[in-house]
């Protein structure tokens, strides 16, 4: 099989990291989450914090705005005055996840990838969910402290969040399940099943190519 990418995003709460790191063992290759901002540092010579205040992270001026699809690919030189900004920030991790996919198998999680490199072949785009309700109890599994009401409030606040930087930065919409090859209900598939239906679609996605 040639090189591939699989793309992950998911609901919050859903279990969609822990399928990712599930799926990288059963397939035997890389998944790239939090650790693209400590690369994405090393190649700007930005601190890696900045990118931690800008990962999946926009303001309320932002969040409000309406999408202005500001993603252009073009990476500032370090003496313009907004090497720093968000928007630049966005893209040093968007050229680094374009720079992976031309090198190898992997997978990544979030930072809207599935948009990124929605012109390539062989790039096949996952969508996590599940009920409400579901997130929510499994969250509290892990999470033994916090109340249900919490649980919720959190969950609905990082939704919200995700939704509105994936709309920011690329105008589209972030649960639109036309921006995805496959849709896996993790509350019916359980994290296994969700690992198991996605390598057994794998080859067959593949075939298109």
């Amino acid at each position: 099989m040639e090189n591939y990418i699989i793309t992950v995003a998911r609901e919050s709460g859903s279990g969609g990291h822990n399928i990712t790191r599930k799926l990288s063992e059963a397939l035997q290759i890389p998944y790239y989450d939090r650790d693209l901002l400590r690369m994405a540092s090393d190649i700007s010579g930005i601190h890696e914090r900045l990118f931690g205040q800008a990962d999946e992270r926009i303001g309320v001026r932002e969040m409000l705005s309406s999408a202005e699809k500001v993603y252009t690919g073009e990476v500032l030189p370090p003496d313009s005055d907004d090497y720093t900004s968000t928007k630049n920030l966005f893209n040093f991790q968007a050229k680094l996840i374009k720079d992976l996919a031309e090198k190898e198998s992997c997978i990544i999680l979030g930072r809207c990838a599935n948009y990124l490199l929605m012109d390539r072949p062989h790039v096949l785009k996952v969508f996590i969910h599940a009920p409400l309700e579901a997130r929510v109890a499994r969250v509290a599994d892990l999470n033994m402290t916090w109340k249900p009401k919490e649980i919720l409030r959190r969950i609905r606040e990082e939704d919200k969040r995700r939704a509105a930087y994936y709309r920011y930065y690329t105008g589209e919409e972030w649960r639109d399940a036309g921006a995805y090859d496959i849709s896996l209900d993790s509350a019916v598939l359980g994290e296994e099943g969700c690992v198991e239906a996605i390598r057994a679609f794998l080859p067959v996605f593949m075939e298109r190519f």
